[in-house]
């Protein structure tokens, strides 16, 4: 399904300009896409002023409060990881952490192999947009918060997300809070234009290699039930992200992991492909 236009932002003279996209092609927008979202644009209508010489895309969203990512997602991933029960109510939708500023990049040559790292695995995620202030949603207005969607890649180190050592056995911060670890874009789908995010085509390669092949509707807590908890737990603002989990095909069950020089290009329908080159160490 094609869309009427997308937004992006792209750095045209040394600096970050948001744009309306249109058959690869860039208009200006007055303000930047945070600032359009916390005034409550309908994304949707925005339209686009004088022409932009984009000199390389860069992530949309520079850069929102959080970003929030549900764990263990999609029924087909439990399986893969060994999970014994694939039942819905033997599972607990939980969500952590990645530091936007230092993780949220575009594509391009934009992420660095953690440098303590030898298990740098994959994941590409459906990740929805928040559009208005929101508390206690509920089923029937959770997607109404949603602005618009894009590609996110979940980049884990696993070896550093273990800790046998500890009674909580689990460091999210090593394992996930990487810089460059979360790369989002290229551009956002408003979300008036998808017709219906649960149920969208998603795909990862490594290096031409399929890996992942999905679809959203494998979720097994969907976006609304993810955004009803989240909303319950805290306040989620304009421009907020919410990565909604991964589907089978991650390179842990079989320890085959990202290398310096490697290419993942993800892809969900609709919205198009978030292609990124793994550099070295910083």
């Amino acid at each position: 399904m094609s869309v009427p236009f997308s937004l992006c932002t792209v750095e045209a003279g040394g600096r970050p300009v948001a744009c309306v996209e249109r058959d690869g092609r860039y208009f200006r927008l007055p303000k930047d896409l945070m600032a359009l979202l916390a005034e409550g644009a309908q994304l949707d209508k925005l339209l686009g002023g004088e022409e932009v010489k984009a000199d390389r895309i860069l992530t949309p969203l520079q850069y929102p409060g959080k970003v929030l990512c549900a764990g263990a997602n999609y029924y087909d991933h439990l399986k893969e990881m060994g999970v014994p029960d694939l039942r819905k109510e033997a599972q607990r939708l939980f969500f952590f952490f990645k530091p936007p500023r230092n993780a949220l990049v575009g594509p391009g040559r934009t992420v660095r192999y953690p440098a303590d790292s030898k298990m740098f695995d994959w994941e590409v995620e459906l990740a929805a947009v928040i559009g208005r202030r929101s508390r206690r949603l509920t089923m029937a207005n959770a997607l109404d918060a949603v602005a618009a969607y894009t590609i996110g890649i979940d980049l884990s180190a696993r070896d550093l997300n273990r800790a046998p050592e500890t009674f909580y056995k689990l460091d999210w911060v090593a394992g996930k809070a990487q810089d460059t670890c979360c790369p989002l874009g290229p551009r956002l789908v408003p979300a008036k234009f998808i017709r219906d995010p649960q149920d969208l085509a998603l795909k990862l390669s490594v290096n031409g290699e399929p890996k992942q092949d999905a679809r959203t509707s494998g979720m097994i807590f969907d976006i609304r039930e993810q955004l009803v908890t989240l909303s319950a737990i805290m306040t989620l603002d304009p421009g907020d992200v919410v990565l909604t989990g991964t589907p089978a095909g991650v390179g842990f069950p079989k320890q085959t992991f990202l290398k310096p020089g490697d290419r993942i290009d993800a892809e969900i329908e609709s919205i198009g492909r978030l292609s990124v080159d793994i550099g070295e160490p910083a």
